[in-house]
């Protein structure tokens, strides 16, 4: 009886890794959701976007990458005169494959004053925080947006010595 478990639990695992071969290993995905926004994640640092406490696990880059939500944001509402236009701060957890997660607080614009960065470097990579959707507006201000962020972030590798974080 133990040899049949045996035999059937390595049939299995041969199965699972012939169909895992048979995967195609592209470097480009294309998706388009429901509101027709097209999402295109490669190496060449196009945009990849995510919804707020959406995670997901970037195998190009061997990294874990989660939208925890956006602590600030202070952007100028559509449609409304300002003196300073603003800052969204988002929170970023990443995790390498061989890394401690760390959360990155990435800003919509760089001003080191007010410590705002817009790009940071982890794990050879440098991310960057591109869009920030959706705009607030002047009605319902950015209480009414909790929960219904979407950011757009680009990974690029680093120099030609990249740092582990």
């Amino acid at each position: 009886m133990l040899h049949k478990t045996i035999i059937l639990s390595l049939g299995l695992l041969f199965l699972i890794n012939c169909n895992a071969q048979k995967e195609t290993k592209t470097s480009t995905k294309v998706n388009v959701d429901k509101n027709g926004v097209t999402e295109v994640t490669n190496k060449n640092g196009e945009i990849i976007y995510f919804n707020e406490g959406e995670n997901k696990f970037l195998k190009e880059y061997q990294m874990n990458v989660t939208f925890k939500g956006v602590s600030e944001d202070s952007r100028c509402p559509k449609d409304v005169t300002c003196v300073w236009a603003g800052v969204a701060v988002a929170q970023v957890e990443v995790m390498g494959t061989a890394t401690r997660p760390m959360t990155l607080n990435l800003a919509s614009i760089d001003n080191k004053g007010r410590n705002y960065t817009k790009s940071t470097e982890f794990n050879g990579y440098i991310i960057s925080l591109a869009d920030v959707q959706p705009y607030p507006g002047a009605t319902e201000g950015t209480k009414a947006l909790n929960g219904k962020y979407k950011i757009g972030i680009t990974i690029k590798k680093a120099g030609e010595n990249p740092t582990m974080k």
